[in-house]
């Protein structure tokens, strides 16, 4: 197998770039599985590889994105998270959830991005925290002025709360708040046990409703 498949190249531009095979049979030849691509992918098929990439990659793209903060750092999640799926095809065990394991590669990509970065903030988009904000609308449909000027003020903080969390911390945050995944998956996605996950959480809401109230709540 080579270093990495003729897709996979680092200055893409969006994670689509991942996807675009070019080749319109080859959804239609494939086999409709992970397992069943997956086995033509370890055996040195670069076209079971892409399609892995195009059935995963927007999955993957969102996991970055809401751990990382911004569509660049996600982007370059993507990349890695892919390149090292390919070079580690080889030790997937066949009786694995492909997404579980992609996922947790993507997970501890993002992870190793935060540490790397400690010192920026996370700069979260708006679209990440319109649940956390609970804006209201106007009967017109637009956010009054003093909605617009309470989401500002919410983004900054959510922003300067999650620069405060570890990188363990923020993932299994994002990944119970935002994903909505179980204690046992979060365990399994971050190779934790299943107390230090639940610490985890404990302390990352702690640190998000001491910097949030009063705006929002967080259970």
């Amino acid at each position: 197998m080579s270093d990495q498949p003729d897709d996979i190249r680092s200055d893409s531009d969006q994670p689509a770039g991942l996807t675009d095979t070019g080749n319109p049979r080859l959804t239609n030849r494939m086999p409709q599985t992970d397992a069943a691509t997956v086995a033509l992918a370890r055996g040195g098929d670069n076209e079971a590889f892409r399609l892995l990439v195009e059935q995963h990659s927007r999955v993957v793209f969102r996991v970055a994105h809401r751990m990382t903060g911004n569509a660049s750092d996600a982007e370059d999640v993507v990349q890695e998270t892919f390149l090292k799926a390919y070079r580690q095809l080889g030790r997937f065990e066949s009786r694995a959830n492909f997404s579980t394991w992609l996922h947790r590669i993507a997970v501890n990509c993002s992870i190793d991005l935060i540490r790397a970065r400690p010192h920026r903030e996370a700069g979260h988009d708006a679209s990440d925290l319109d649940d956390l904000a609970g804006m209201e609308i106007s009967e017109s449909g637009q956010q009054t002025p003093e909605r617009l000027m309470l989401s500002t003020e919410v983004n900054d903080r959510v922003g300067a709360a999650m620069s405060m969390l570890s990188p363990r911390e923020r993932a299994a945050f994002v990944l119970r708040h935002f994903e909505g995944h179980s204690i046992e998956d979060i365990s399994r996605s971050l190779g934790m046990k299943t107390n230090a996950t639940k610490h985890s959480i404990f302390r990352a809401v702690r640190k998000m409703r001491a910097a949030l109230e009063p705006f929002i709540a967080i259970e």
